[in-house]
Parts: structure tokens; sequence; C-alpha cells
């Protein structure tokens, strides 16, 4: 019941600061109002982050748990293919519209040059399990194809996924994220049909 409690509190001032760097900016969020927003304590916020630089690697953890409240609305009729490009879009939609540009091309630009750890690449996030459970679960009804390993398809759609928020990012958002990955996201898919797809 603690971890819980615990994992409750850490996602609460995730989503929180958040909110508030896509509202004010990261230089003008304050760790007071982080605190304020998301009904903790500075006790607490300094329990999980050492300091508000801290908070730009929870992004991942940001969506990771937009990833877990998504799987609970998952229709078990759907079909994988169907699946990955819903999940897309969700995730693109969040980004676009509470995700300040500047932080995520920040947060990109510290993966490239961070040395251990890199967050967005742990294949232990929920992101990862996620995808792997709909890829093996497509492979096994002839949606996708055999010729890849379910851990393949998944570095396959992932790389895609990264290529477009970079590209994103460098552009400065001058076109909408969603409305592009409509576009590209199912042409990029084409490559990972099963037999059962044709």
């Amino acid at each position: 019941m603690a971890r819980r409690a615990d994992t409750a509190t850490k996602s609460r001032i995730v989503e929180a600061a958040w909110q508030l760097f896509y509202e004010k900016g990261f230089d003008h969020t304050s760790v007071e109002e982080i605190v304020a927003r998301s009904g903790t304590s500075k006790g607490s916020f300094y329990h999980y982050f050492e300091s508000k630089d801290a908070l730009l690697g929870s992004l991942a953890y940001l969506f990771d748990e937009k990833y877990a409240e998504l799987e609970k609305q998952i229709d078990p009729a759907a079909g994988s293919m169907e699946l990955l490009l819903w999940l897309n879009r969700e995730l693109f939609s969040m980004i676009e519209t509470s995700i300040d540009l500047d932080l995520l091309g920040g947060l990109y630009s510290t993966q490239l040059v961070t040395k251990g750890q890199r967050e967005l690449m742990d294949r232990n996030r929920e992101y990862y399990r996620l995808l792997r459970r709909i890829v093996a679960a497509g492979q096994e009804k002839g949606e996708l194809t055999a010729e890849l390993t379910a851990g393949e398809i998944v570095r396959l759609y992932a790389m895609c996924e990264r290529a477009m928020l970079y590209d994103w990012c460098l552009s400065q958002g001058e076109y909408s994220l969603r409305d592009q990955a409509a576009l590209v996201m199912p042409r990029l898919l084409q490559g990972i049909k099963g037999e059962k797809s044709l």
C-alpha cells in the first residue's frame, strides 16, 4: 500500500510540474509552484527529485503514465495494427497539447550525451512492455509479420516515433505532430503486416 501511495505522490509531482512547464515555461516555474499544484510538500518533492532540473528526465515517466492509462481503454477486439496507430495518435496528441516543445527538444538532446541510463531507452518502461504485448499478440494472430521478432518490430516502431518527434522539434512545431503521424505511421507500418492483414 505504501508503494502505491509513493507512486501516486511522484505522479502528482511529475504531472503538476509538466503542466506548469507547458503553461509558464521551465525557467518561470518554481519548486514552490510545483508543490502547490501537486498538493504535496517540499519534503516529498526532494524525496523524489534532487532539483527542478531532475524533473526533465521524468518525461519518460509521464509518457508511461499515459500508456498505462491508455492500456485500460484498449478494445480487446481491435487488431494489432489498429492499436499501434491508436497509441501513437493518443501519445502524440498529448505531447502536442501539453508538453513544451523546447523542453522536449532539450530532453532529446540530453539523451544523446547522457552516460549511463537513458530513461527514454529503458526497455523495462511501460511503453516497451505494452508494445511488446500488442506486437506478440498480433504475430500470434498472423496480423503482423513473423519474419521479424517482436523485439525487432517494437524497436522499429519506437525508432519511427522518435524520428517523428525529433523532426517536429527541429521544425519548431510548425506542423501538427498528430496529423503528420496520421499520414506517416500507416505507411511505415505497412512493412510489418502479416499474412492475415494483406
